[in-house]
């Protein structure tokens, strides 16, 4: 007990440390970050993947004019068009989609990455031009509302930025801890440009209840990771009925498929302050649960589709869990994981998610059984007709901004999602989700005259090689040459009309990551 109770205060202790710090200001952006928008831009001669699940086609010039396309030439453009054109992008032989929508960001912890730009420009470098924060700060001096302003503005490197907020924070009042003081929020933030709200499950039922009711008056949307704390009482069930738009993560699910009991049943053991056991018995929560295909199974699935839920699992931010060392190793974190994040990955009694106290094949094998099941239930979910979005949840767990989202789009074939069904989970649906609770089609997720200019132009073929999209590109064998080479990666990504070369923006993270390393070992020879 004496244990459990020194890691809660330490936890605390580092949380209050971490409050006391400030993210870094977002610098403007340089007139060599990004070029237009133009009067005229042509994406000229690519291969187009719409991201409404057509089948590609090519090859095709996409005409943009200032932050929309205008039109969508299959075959080519007249002479005429060309010689109108302020730029030209040269797409031949590339294939073009829509931009990437992560729907579950996070991007606002002064200890392990002070520099907001550090994700903005990796989530870019990697087509990523939408995302949902969950929030991006938090707190009387939450930075989001300021960044989603400067970067629809474009004064900002960022992606297209929607904010949500959790009941009760960002506010002077206190605690949302009646459902008339909730509803008193939600206006509040709603007043204020918020995009929507995300809960814990830490609310009063009632309180969540009238929350949801108020946000959905109020045009709000609504995402909930439903934590181990409050699952007895609303599971992912209960959450939907009350009016829940979506549920992110796997909190919630197999809580709602128990099959011998109406709530979890933990080890005698079990302490949820400990990171170590929280992780390790989720792993075996999947046991409680009814198989697939049973009748309790399908009758919920049924009961998501009909509430018009949308899924946005995150598998990718336990992937660490069935292979830790892998994780630990992944050939981008020695280019451009910053060490400072590097530090907060590693085992910690004190930073959320790094759990690997002294995690052992068990546990990793525990976890790739859960993930067999998890990866059925969404399948299932997929099938008859839900949404399911892509969303990266990086900062924590080994998983770094832009090539997370990359992985969660892998994870997501791995569940059984066609290679054109995770490209619409990576942008329609993404953009979907955002905006149903507005009310109003979204203005981008798809390839369509009348839509914003969001692309992402990578040269090679990304539904026969997911892997080509990560900013380190694939190596393969060259067979004719018998030498590796590296091809892919994102070549440019265009937001609102704005061409960021892909290439330039990981230079300048990789120049972050030099800086903050060279930094570190100059106040290391200082204290020699």
């Amino acid at each position: 007990m004496f244990r459990h109770l020194m890691i809660f205060a330490a936890g605390l202790l580092a949380a209050s440390a971490s409050a006391q710090l400030r993210m870094e200001p977002v610098p403007e952006r340089q007139s060599s970050e990004g070029a237009g928008p133009f009067q005229t831009l042509i994406i000229k001669g690519a291969t187009m993947i719409d991201g409404t699940g057509a089948p590609p086609e090519g090859p095709v010039d996409i005409v943009v004019r200032g932050n929309t396309i205008a039109s969508i030439n299959r075959g080519g453009s007249p002479q005429s068009v060309y010689a109108g054109a302020d730029q030209i992008v040269d797409a031949g032989g590339m294939y073009v989609l829509p931009g990437f929508v992560d729907v579950h960001g996070h991007n606002g912890d002064p200890t392990k990455a002070p520099q907001p730009s550090y994700g903005f420009k990796l989530w870019l470098a990697h087509g990523v031009t939408s995302v949902r924060g969950v929030g991006f700060g938090g707190g009387q001096q939450d930075p989001s509302l300021d960044q989603k302003r400067r970067s629809a503005a474009n004064t900002i490197v960022a992606p297209r930025l929607f904010a949500y907020a959790v009941p009760g924070d960002v506010w002077a009042s206190g605690a949302a801890d009646s459902p008339a003081k909730g509803r008193e929020w939600t206006r509040w933030i709603a007043a204020r440009e918020y995009d929507g709200i995300k809960f814990f499950n830490s609310e009063d039922p009632a309180v969540l209840e009238a929350i949801l009711d108020e946000a959905q008056k109020q045009g709000l949307g609504s995402v909930a990771h439903l934590g181990q704390r409050g699952v007895a009482q609303v599971n992912a069930r209960k959450a939907t009925e009350l009016g829940l738009d979506g549920v992110t993560h796997y909190y919630g699910h197999f809580e709602s498929l128990l099959g011998d009991s109406s709530a979890p049943q933990y080890p005698a053991d079990y302490n949820y302050l400990d990171e170590q056991a929280r992780f390790a018995w989720v792993a075996r929560l999947a046991d409680q649960a009814v198989e697939p295909g049973s009748e309790k199974w399908d009758e919920y699935i049924d009961h998501l589709i009909d509430n018009d839920v949308t899924l946005s699992p995150t598998f990718n931010i336990y992937s660490a869990s069935r292979d830790v060392m892998r994780a630990r190793n992944l050939e981008w974190h020695a280019k451009y994981t910053l060490p400072s994040l590097m530090d907060f990955y590693s085992p910690s009694l004190t930073n959320h998610g790094s759990y690997y106290h002294d995690w052992t094949s068990e546990d990793e094998t525990a976890w790739r059984n859960f993930y067999r099941k998890w990866f059925d239930l969404t399948r299932d979910f997929k099938n008859r007709g839900g949404r399911v979005t892509a969303g990266s949840d990086p900062g924590y767990i080994y998983q770094t901004w832009g090539f997370a989202y990359i992985a969660e789009l892998e994870m997501l074939r791995e569940a059984g999602l066609t290679p054109l069904e995770v490209i619409q989970a990576a942008t329609i649906n993404g953009a979907q989700e955002i905006y149903k609770s507005k009310g109003t089609q979204p203005p981008f997720g798809s390839i369509k005259v009348g839509k914003l200019a969001d692309l992402v132009i990578v040269p090679e073929n990304p539904l026969a090689n997911l892997k080509v999209l990560y900013g380190t590109g694939h190596t393969r064998l060259n067979r004719t040459t018998n030498r590796l080479e590296t091809i892919g990666g994102v070549r440019w990504t265009v937001k609102d009309g704005i061409v960021y070369d892909a290439h330039k923006l990981l230079a300048d993270v990789a120049t972050m990551v030099e800086a903050q390393k060279a930094a570190d070992s100059s106040e290391a020879i200082s204290q020699q």
